[in-house]
């Protein structure tokens, strides 16, 4: 960052790119020395690192030492605090209370060695002015659900000589291509998943499929399997009812030594609103962890917010990013709901059209504070740490470098390329795609700040939407995808498939990801058990069989996937500057660009091929490389493998005119590489 000077604009504005961004150099500048204000804070003025902050996991819960055990809780507004479980046989036990040791609310407890015992099951009983309540601690490391009664309870973790040996260390960073997984959702029987069976039947496959980072989902605990794990009840803890925390570490090790990088879904932009299980009203007020009144409530997702104004509050989150990182060996985090934490309105019904909406008074401060030490934290501490946005809003500078004024998050997510996607196939036939305005779309992006493209994720797999694959086949689905099948419903899809996830990748800002299933075409949408299907898992399930299954066209779309993937690694597809345009022919449905050394062609048109097309391109000789149409995709075979194509001179005295003629099959795509000799 440069100095600051009085008056001076703290962030260089010639370093964005942008000078539309100079009329709010004001705005930019305050919003920077809030945030650092903000550090002076909590740091006590340098006296502390970041790193001393973050240790609320460490200070808080109950942790074993050499002679006894200490337990330290957090609840200003609490009167009193006993400890009661299997140790106490479940009643009040005055040789399992706390003390209140200051006066900004901290409780500690001393216990000999023989209180307790791993596996034991127990949970708070908080007092406060005029009531009280059980409760789960805020630092609990392992919670579990009894499977009769459905209730939560702490459990004292302590595996001694069974705890987990690393074996691997982390990858080395590379190109990102992630694979978003769930692993409860990831096995094909109708039940809950395991992290055992993730790790032995389903990373093998994303190994095999190339992808180079898993993004795994509802990772901390959340009471109710069907919030996709977005209302998190214990930050602490992972989700026991996918297995034990060394299980879990056993799983991200066997994915290290695959060199398969894992990211973690992180929920820091709000919390389950349930008491006994979670934050709200833990000490008997509504506002220790959140904010009081109306605006501690998320009315769109019923759960509480977060008030990032307070210090322990900022200490309970950055300790919460440590922990995972260091218990866990967690190679990033992808920060869920990042515009819902940015704005008092949470950005709902608001579309981003204008500056003006990012720099008003709609923005909070202390979120924004948040997400800068956050990423402060993670980067000064933990080298080759990534941080990734999901910020639907668009804020300039959320995934540029603090030095350069941003926010610090090494990517975003480019959000706005799925959904346009989808409304690209509600509002118009295949045929009107108006290619103009999806050129600009999958390129328009800030070039100072790093994305992550993708043509779906699990968002437009949920119930109320419809997969790519779902909308291009409907009904047909379920009856059309066998190989032999020659329908122009299923061709049409098939080929559309492929097209649509080509494109997405090679113009893909700086990394790609996938939702698990949907590279080959992964049928239905996304259901958990719950009252209205009758408790069914029929929907939280994952059909690899269809996959696997040879004469069916899902075989197919995963086989093009996976050579997709490799051609992207191998040539280094996001690691290079964006896409050129070759050539774009509305009526003719034609797209042609060239990027990292190859030349992409995509001929959109439902009925016409084009024999003798010319298409600028650097003068050479070329090698086609994939082809969506090649019969091994489930593609008719038009075009001859590893054919060769040379430029010829255009008509023009221009040394640079040189073009090939090509022959560009109708809903087909291909790929060429320059070629020796």
């Amino acid at each position: 960052m440069n100095e600051c000077c009085k008056g001076r604009f703290l962030c260089d504005p010639a370093m964005f790119e942008d000078r539309c961004l100079l009329p709010y150099k004001g705005v930019i500048n305050s919003r920077i020395l809030y945030c650092r204000s903000k550090e002076a804070l909590i740091t006590g003025q340098g006296r502390q690192s970041l790193m001393d902050v973050a240790d609320y996991h460490r200070k808080f819960g109950l942790h074993r030492l050499n002679n006894g055990w200490v337990f330290k809780e957090w609840a200003p507004g609490a009167r009193s605090i006993h400890i009661i479980g299997e140790m106490t046989g479940w009643a009040l036990d005055p040789g399992f209370s706390l003390a209140k040791k200051s006066s900004d609310g901290i409780w500690e407890g001393r216990f000999p060695l023989k209180a307790f015992t791993h596996n034991q099951l127990y949970r708070l009983v908080i007092a406060w002015d005029h009531g009280q309540g059980d409760r789960i601690p805020t630092a609990a490391t392992r919670v579990v659900q009894d499977p009769d009664s459905l209730i939560f309870n702490a459990q004292v973790w302590d595996p001694g000589i069974e705890e987990y040996q690393w074996q691997h260390p982390p990858p080395t960073p590379g190109g990102l291509f992630i694979y978003e997984a769930h692993v409860g959702m990831a096995q094909e029987q109708g039940r809950v998943g395991t992290y055992k069976e993730f790790e032995t039947q389903v990373l093998p496959r994303i190994k095999a499929a190339g992808y180079t980072a898993i993004q795994l989902m509802a990772v901390q605990e959340h009471p109710y399997y069907g919030s996709f794990g977005y209302h998190v009840t214990s930050f602490f803890a992972p989700s026991s009812r996918f297995g034990t925390p060394e299980e879990l570490k056993c799983l991200v090790d066997s994915a290290h030594g695959l060199g398969i990088r894992v990211f973690m879904d992180v929920v820091h932009s709000h919390a389950a609103g349930n008491e006994v299980e979670g934050l709200s009203r833990f000490d008997g007020t509504s506002d220790q962890f959140f904010h009081s009144g109306e605006r501690g409530h998320h009315r769109l997702w019923d759960s509480r917010c977060f008030d990032y104004g307070k210090p322990m509050v900022v200490r309970f989150l950055l300790s919460n990013l440590r922990y995972w990182i260091e218990e866990f060996h967690m190679d990033g985090f992808r920060f869920d709901g990042v515009t819902s934490m940015l704005f008092y309105d949470h950005g709902l019904n608001r579309a981003f059209t204008c500056y003006d909406d990012y720099y008003d008074d709609s923005v909070d401060p202390d979120a924004l504070s948040y997400l800068y030490l956050a990423n402060r934290l993670v980067h000064e501490n933990y080298p080759g740490c990534v941080t990734i946005a999901e910020d639907v809003s668009g804020y300039p500078g959320m995934a540029a470098p603090q030095a350069m004024g941003g926010t610090g998050f090494d990517f975003r997510f480019a959000m706005g390329i799925p959904d346009f996607w989808i409304r690209l196939l509600k509002a118009f036939r295949d045929e009107t795609w108006p290619l103009d305005t999806l050129w600009h779309e999958l390129n328009s992006r800030r070039e100072e700040e790093k994305t992550i493209s993708y043509s779906e994720s699990h968002d437009q797999a949920l119930v109320g939407d419809q997969t790519l694959m779902m909308r291009l086949m409907g009904e047909s689905i379920y009856h059309g995808m066998a190989r032999a099948n020659g329908s122009i419903t299923t061709v049409r899809a098939v080929a559309l498939h492929k097209m649509i996830r080509l494109i997405t990748l090679a113009t893909a800002g700086n990394g790609y990801l996938n939702f698990m299933g949907n590279e080959f075409g992964h049928p239905e949408w996304i259901d958990f058990p719950s009252a209205a299907n009758n408790w069914s898992y029929l929907y939280a399930r994952r059909q690899w069989s269809l996959k696997d299954d040879p004469l069916l066209m899902f075989s197919r779309l995963a086989e093009f996937d996976r050579d997709m993937v490799a051609l992207a690694k191998n040539r280094g597809i996001v690691d290079s500057p964006g896409a050129t345009l070759l050539c774009h022919h509305e009526s003719d449905r034609i797209l042609a660009f060239k990027r990292a050394g190859l030349v992409f062609l995509f001929n959109f048109h439902p009925t016409r091929s084009f024999s003798d097309y010319f298409v600028n391109a650097p003068p050479g000789k070329y090698r086609m490389v994939l082809d969506t149409d090649g019969k091994r995709f489930g593609g008719q075979g038009r075009l001859v493998a590893d054919q060769v194509h040379f430029t010829v001179k255009g008509p023009s005295n221009d040394d640079s005119d040189y073009r090939l003629s090509l022959y560009l099959p109708t809903r087909t795509a291909f790929v060429l590489e320059p070629a020796e000799g």
